[in-house]
């Protein structure tokens, strides 16, 4: 379930929504929206007021602030990292590394490369050999 905002915001960076799975629905209470408004814009601001009316079990968001509003409100949050680093634990994906390189590249995605290499040696996707960080540079 995601906000009307953020399919808006998906739709405008060229990414098309075609999952039967994935459903659009605007938060009902929009002076709560309107007061996160003031710090986060639109679709994190639709986001955390959706997840909280829909009692939402984990909320997706990436934004750090928006993070930690989400999780003052009672959310429980993870990132895209996240959800990558589970889709290969449950073996949808084999590595995270050419999910993570095409959300940078055709989806605006964007991530420090320390965090990058920190994230990819957690998984074990890259030694942490001096030579293997240079040719990441």
């Amino acid at each position: 379930m995601i906000p009307s905002s953020v399919s808006s915001e998906l739709n405008q960076n060229g990414i098309l929504l075609t999952a039967d799975w994935i459903l659009v629905r605007p938060p009902q209470d929009q002076a709560a929206v309107q007061e996160l408004r003031a710090e986060l814009d639109a679709g994190e601001s639709e986001a955390i007021v959706l997840a909280k009316e829909l009692n939402a079990a984990l909320l997706l968001i990436d934004e750090r602030l928006g993070r930690r509003i989400a999780i003052r409100w009672g959310l429980h949050v993870t990132g895209l990292l996240g959800i990558l680093a589970e889709a290969k634990t449950r073996g949808f994906i084999p590595m995270c590394a050419p999910v993570l390189d095409e959300m940078i590249e055709h989806a605006g995605f964007w991530i420090g490369e320390r965090l990058r290499s920190e994230y990819l040696l957690q998984l074990g996707e890259i030694d942490g050999s001096a030579d293997h960080n240079e040719r990441l540079s």
